[in-house]
C-alpha cells in the first residue's frame, strides 16, 4: 500500500490532529501513535519533536513532500508541516509507515 493513500486513509477514517505545538505536546505524553512531519518542517521543530518522541516511544515518520503537498493529501486548504495519528481508522499507516522505516 501507498503511505499516501495510508495517510489519506488515517484522515478520512481516524482520528488526527493538525499542528506543530498540539504534536510537541502530544509527543511528550505518548498520546499519538504516529506523528508525521513535512519535509520543510523547521529544524527546532523537528528536533522537540524527535527529542520528545524518543522519551515517549511515539514514531515519527518524515513525509516525502513539502508542508503544502501534506496539506493538501489531507484535503486540508492550509499547509500541513506536523500531523499527530491518534487513531488510525481504517488505516494500515502504522504497519506501511514501520515497513518503510525498515528499508
Amino acid at each position: 500500500m501507498d503511505v499516501n493513500r495510508a495517510i489519506r486513509t488515517a484522515v478520512d477514517t481516524g482520528k488526527v490532529k493538525f499542528g506543530a505545538r498540539g504534536s510537541v505536546k502530544g509527543s511528550l505524553s505518548g498520546e499519538p501513535k504516529l506523528i508525521i512531519v513535512a519535509r520543510n518542517c523547521p529544524a527546532e521543530t523537528r528536533g522537540d519533536i524527535n527529542q520528545y518522541s524518543k522519551l515517549s516511544g511515539t514514531g515519527v515518520y518524515e513525509f516525502g513532500g513539502t508542508s503544502v503537498e501534506l496539506g493538501a493529501l489531507c484535503g486540508k486548504p492550509f499547509p500541513v508541516t506536523v500531523m499527530s495519528v491518534m487513531e488510525p481508522g481504517d488505516s494500515d499507516i502504522l504497519q506501511v509507515v514501520a515497513g518503510n522505516e525498515a528499508r
